[in-house]
């Protein structure tokens, strides 16, 4: 048996480099690598502390730390309740106005950012793990299908960037594959944590096209699709981009 294990390790690092799939880490300066490498530096750590706390506060009456390692990895999700499928900030909202009777939070606030950062985190060095239901396949598809819609004045799809031009710079900077792996990012550009929906915003904004609207079915199918993409490989929120 022990015969095999070199081969075995050999199969697995081969299969590894073969994976052509790349985090936008790789893309970015030294820099700003080490910005996301150090967690004392990383600026993200401001909103993922206040997180913390609020986790602490009012989610673990239900939910423990352990048991929260890996969720956002496998997020967007299906909601039987509501019949759809429901992404990670989706579900923080679900539960306040659920279990707390509280107000949901605004897309982009401070306290819903730094809830899902912290459950990002939970998860970071696990793979992105897309759960195997067959609710989500017909709006997966819809997700795939707006991936390769062009939009907007510039007729541009995400995967004429994303596929056909990754690597490639584009205004001075590295256009990268654009998978999900380290949402909610800090961007250099924005000065501040944003989610992977304000990131899509952007881009569509970019080739001047009218954007969705925040937790649209879009959006939500975009998310699907995407985290689809990039299955098994590693979650590193929060990140840091340029």
């Amino acid at each position: 048996m022990k015969a095999w294990l070199p081969l075995l390790l050999a199969l697995l690092t081969a299969a590894a480099a073969a994976d052509p799939r790349r985090s936008g880490f790789d893309f970015m300066s030294p820099a700003t690598q080490a910005l996301q490498r150090d967690d004392a530096l990383n600026p993200a750590f401001l909103w993922l502390k206040d997180g913390e706390q609020r986790h602490q506060a009012s989610c673990e009456r239900c939910h423990s730390v352990d048991n929260q390692r890996g969720v956002a990895a496998r997020y967007p999700a299906w909601d039987a309740r509501l019949g759809k499928p429901v992404t990670l900030s989706a579900r923080i909202n679900l539960c306040r106005q659920r279990h707390l009777q509280a107000s949901p939070w605004p897309a982009e606030s401070d306290e819903l950012l730094g809830l899902e950062t912290y459950l990002a985190y939970l998860s970071r060095g696990r793979p992105i793990s897309p759960p195997d239901d067959p609710h989500l396949a017909p709006l997966r598809h819809r997700g795939a299908q707006l991936y390769r819609q062009r939009f907007g004045q510039l007729d541009f799809s995400c995967a004429q960037c994303h596929d056909a031009n990754a690597g490639r710079r584009l205004a001075g900077s590295t256009i990268p594959q654009g998978h999900p792996t380290g949402y909610p990012v800090y961007r250099l550009e924005w000065q501040g944590l944003g989610s992977l929906q304000r990131r899509l915003r952007n881009c569509m904004v970019g080739v001047r096209a009218e954007p969705f609207a925040y937790g649209s079915d879009e959006f939500t199918a975009l998310e699907l699709y995407l985290m689809q993409r990039a299955a098994g490989m590693t979650m590193e929120a929060p990140a840091v981009r340029p």
